[in-house]
């Protein structure tokens, strides 16, 4: 396997990347991976430095929210550097083994609106969701999501997680409709962690109207007429910046529902990390 050095990798300077339709940055910046690591002049206490204050910007942009009923959000906007962001956005594109499944909703196939691939510890139970079962992924396939993990829980004390399923939204047509990650196998109050490469797209909670909604998930679903009804309750929204950690804890997935909906003006790549704990 290729061993994942990040150094010497080319960053777009942009807020966004191009779709699968063209390179993944600017033609003149499409190269390949460069394994060799760069050498710097800089001193290493001015590197310790800069490295200690990013951390300190990180640790202060973290903004908690009470939901209410014992569901909480945590987000951090700069849980990444901007040259991380782009490090590990490039690999996650070029390297994961995405695929686009056929899932079930409301008993009848649908192609899923987004690429997926499933990362889980041996011994696990299995993930099923709308039909689909996803093949499960070791970790030490892919070093830089163990990289991307340590950083999570050292941003989180107290976490542990053992699974992650990867989302990649090739464009604004690519989405995520309403539905809650409440699976049994994650246990009464998930904790679920979400960090985003590529470009910002719009994340919204919803809570749910009643409790006959509970228990229920249309991951994927298509709009119907059923949602339309509740576009009146409560609802909270992020901006999901390159690099940032956005958490949901608590009560949240009993309660609320959350989504990534189109946007026609997107024409960009987003990556999803969502770090789950099976039981």
């Amino acid at each position: 396997m290729e061993v994942w050095n990040p150094k010497g990798l080319n960053k777009p300077q942009t807020c966004c990347v191009p779709s699968s339709s063209a390179p993944l940055f600017p033609s003149k910046m499409a190269t390949e991976l460069n394994l060799k690591p760069e050498s710097s002049s800089q001193p290493e206490s001015e590197t310790k430095n800069e490295e200690e204050e990013e951390a300190r910007r990180r640790r202060n942009s973290r903004k908690e929210f009470d939901l209410g009923n014992g569901s909480e959000v945590i987000y951090i906007p700069r849980f990444m550097s901007y040259d991380q962001s782009w490090e590990y956005l490039e690999y996650l594109n070029k390297h994961i083994p995405w695929t686009r499944p056929t899932i079930r909703v409301f008993g009848r196939p649908f192609l899923q609106p987004r690429d997926t691939c499933y990362v889980a510890s041996e011994g696990l139970s299995e993930l099923v969701y709308s039909g689909y079962k996803p093949h499960a992924y070791s970790w030490d396939e892919f070093p830089p999501l163990k990289e991307i993990l340590d950083a999570v829980h050292k941003a989180i004390p107290g976490s542990h997680f053992n699974s992650l399923l990867l989302n990649r939204y090739k464009g604004g047509n690519d989405y995520v409709g309403w539905h809650s990650d409440d699976e049994k196998l994650y246990g009464p109050t998930p904790e679920i962690a979400s960090v985003s490469f590529g470009c910002e797209r719009d994340f919204f909670l919803k809570k749910k109207p009643n409790k006959t909604s509970r228990g229920k998930n249309a991951e994927g679903e298509p709009p119907s007429k059923r949602s339309k009804k509740h576009d009146n309750s409560e609802q909270h929204h992020f901006a999901l910046k390159n690099g940032s950690l956005l958490v949901m804890r608590g009560y949240t997935q009993r309660d609320w529902l959350h989504s990534v909906p189109k946007r026609a003006k997107v024409e960009a790549v987003r990556i999803n990390l969502t770090f789950r704990c099976i039981l």
